[in-house]
């Protein structure tokens, strides 16, 4: 009797241990986990200067490679497109589902806004219609945000600050450093929102990181990514 006692407890044991090993298996054959980021901004974000790739192409790869589970990047970003114009695209319903499905959103605008707002160019800086610009940017940037959160309300918000493309004004420095602040004054008021600066990464303005007058080209787009995923723990 005792012996088939210790014979019915070896089999169940061993139908247990089978089972936790089966699903162990089952589990590493689990299709890859699968992440989506959606891109939204102007030509920085397009990634002008860099063939089209940009810092948005290398947060898909670098993203990919280091966790092991495909990230794919849609990136909606249009040159020359200021918070005005990103306001509306991002009422258009393709792009709203795909936030309400994007484990992450990210922002890199108000560069345009800055410039045209001073009369296409940043050469004579005009001080009040700059910051007739600047108000504008805040109050698209408060709508643009309110739009995400409508349709994912807990998906993480990276919004990337300005840099000064000519650090050697310094005037300019101090604006876009105002501008940055008004950024982080808005998102400071949003939960799962991460303000991420990227003026101070060019201090000094060379062909080693920019393709032109404005736009980074590959080495300068790697270090706006390097800063990001410094910044943000993905």
């Amino acid at each position: 009797m005792k012996k088939a006692i210790v014979v019915g407890f070896l089999l169940f044991a061993v139908i247990i241990a089978g089972s936790i090993l089966s699903g162990v298996l089952k589990s590493e054959k689990q299709p890859v986990e699968h992440q989506e980021l959606v891109a939204l901004g102007d030509s920085l974000t397009r990634g002008v200067g860099d063939q089209g790739q940009g810092y948005a192409d290398n947060l898909e790869n670098l993203l990919t490679e280091d966790q092991h589970h495909t990230v794919t990047v849609h990136n909606y970003g249009i040159p020359g497109q200021q918070s005005d114009g990103l306001l509306e695209q991002i009422k258009d319903e393709s792009i709203r589902k795909r936030i309400k499905k994007a484990e992450y959103v990210i922002i890199f605008i108000g560069t345009n806004d800055l410039i045209e707002s001073n009369g296409g160019d940043l050469t004579e800086l005009n001080l009040s219609a700059i910051e007739r610009g600047q108000k504008d940017y805040e109050s698209n940037i408060k709508e643009i945000l309110s739009i995400i959160r409508s349709e994912n309300q807990n998906v993480p918000i990276l919004m990337l600050g300005l840099y000064n493309p000519y650090p050697d004004i310094e005037e300019l420095n101090e604006i876009v450093k105002d501008w940055n602040r008004t950024t982080v004054k808005v998102t400071s008021e949003e939960e799962q929102l991460k303000f991420i600066s990227t003026n101070g990464l060019f201090e000094e303005k060379s062909t080693e990181y920019f393709s032109d007058k404005l736009h980074p080209n590959d080495k300068g787009y790697k270090l706006i990514t390097k800063k990001i995923v410094e910044e943000y723990n993905f």
